[in-house]
């Protein structure tokens, strides 16, 4: 008995691992949040569909443990990838209360490397991601994260960034990164990767702090580093700057 833990990457099916494709079409059952759901657009009508909405995530995974229990092949989907912000921990906590199940994670694109890849290469060099939901997590922890993660010169990329209940979170969080950064520090915002509506910006720290974002957009602060380069926001790893030192 098994529960595959598939990280669907950005959402489209062409952005999907080859292992991760596999792991749905060979399963009987799919679970996940309703949203993620939907990516598959009907691809498998057949199989059998396991799904809660926000904020319902223990529900789903009980649920997906007691089907795979049954004997039937369950595949839990998160976006991006299973282990960052995704099902995989909750789940294995959750099979603990049950007699014993094999899980795999099935790793996936998560948005720091597609919507990276998007605006150029701002992670080439050392980098947090930060959520800014203050669901699981105490802002005042959060707040310190990004006030330490910006005095070490970390390129920042911050998912979850604002929402209907947070619209000001993501000024509140430049405003701390500002006490260690220029205003002029190069900055991006990707929306709706992978999806319909695609689309990525740069921009300055200054002018980040007064942009609008929702819970499709992945933010990107670059480090002192940072620049454009083709119109494109680059974190250079040093190379060229290690042949020009004497």
């Amino acid at each position: 008995m098994k529960i595959a833990v598939v990280g669907m990457g950005p959402g489209g099916w062409d952005k999907m691992t080859v292992e991760a494709q596999r792991a749905l079409e060979d399963c009987d059952v799919i679970a996940g949040y309703s949203v993620y759901i939907a990516l598959l657009q009907g691809r498998f009508p057949e199989k059998e569909i396991i799904t809660t909405p926000m904020r319902r995530e223990e529900e789903r995974c009980r649920r997906a443990v007691e089907t795979a229990l049954t004997g039937k092949r369950v595949a839990m989907i998160s976006s991006g990838d299973a282990g960052v912000y995704g099902m995989a921990a909750l789940l294995y906590e959750v099979a603990g209360d049950y007699p014993p199940i094999e899980i795999e994670v099935i790793p996936g694109v998560t948005a720091a490397c597609s919507g990276g890849a998007l605006l150029g290469a701002p992670l080439t060099h050392d980098f947090a991601v930060v959520s800014l939901s203050d669901l699981l997590t105490p802002w005042e922890r959060i707040e310190k994260r990004l006030s330490l993660a910006a005095e070490a010169d970390f390129v920042l990329c911050l998912y979850n960034p604002a929402s209907h209940r947070r619209p000001d979170y993501l000024a509140r969080a430049c405003e701390i990164v500002l006490r260690h950064r220029s205003p002029e520090t190069v900055c991006g915002m990707v929306r709706n990767i992978g999806r319909e509506g695609e689309n990525a910006q740069i921009l300055t720290l200054s002018e980040l702090k007064d942009a609008q974002a929702d819970m499709f957009t992945t933010v990107f602060i670059g480090s002192t580093a940072t620049r454009v380069i083709g119109g494109k926001m680059v974190t250079p790893r040093g190379y060229l700057q290690r042949e020009a030192r004497p």
